[in-house]
């Protein structure tokens, strides 16, 4: 069932204020800290595991239902590039956003191309 634009603003809202202390912890010196990021992404029906099981289609699919923009779809593609393990997904949510979104990005696209490498 689609939200209604204010409830859809505050998904929004909450989805981006759960990726923004993701990002803090994949962005520390330590690099990913697995333990402190698990509670934050259960609050967005996911885990370490279940990321690293799924298929970058399966990834697409659940941020899809979650109803993510495409700025927090970028945001967590980010958050997943700053982790080897999940280089692969970040990738496939990147190409998803750039072509759902109907709208050519060259930041995405040298983001992608960067983790091509």
């Amino acid at each position: 069932m689609p939200l209604s634009l204010g409830l859809r603003d505050e998904e929004n809202e909450r989805i981006n204020n759960i990726l923004n202390k993701l990002m803090e912890l994949a962005y520390v010196p330590e690099g990913w800290l697995k333990d402190e990021a698990q509670p934050l992404l259960t609050q967005l029906g996911l885990s370490y595991e279940s990321i690293d099981a799924m298929t970058g289609d399966e990834l697409n699919a659940h941020v899809t239902k979650l109803h993510f923009d495409f700025a927090n779809m970028e945001r967590l593609a980010d958050m997943l590039a700053a982790n080897p393990a999940f280089k692969d997904k970040a990738i496939a949510l990147y190409n998803f956003i750039q072509v759902e979104s109907k709208m050519f990005s060259f930041d995405i696209f040298n983001k992608i191309n960067a983790l091509s490498k």
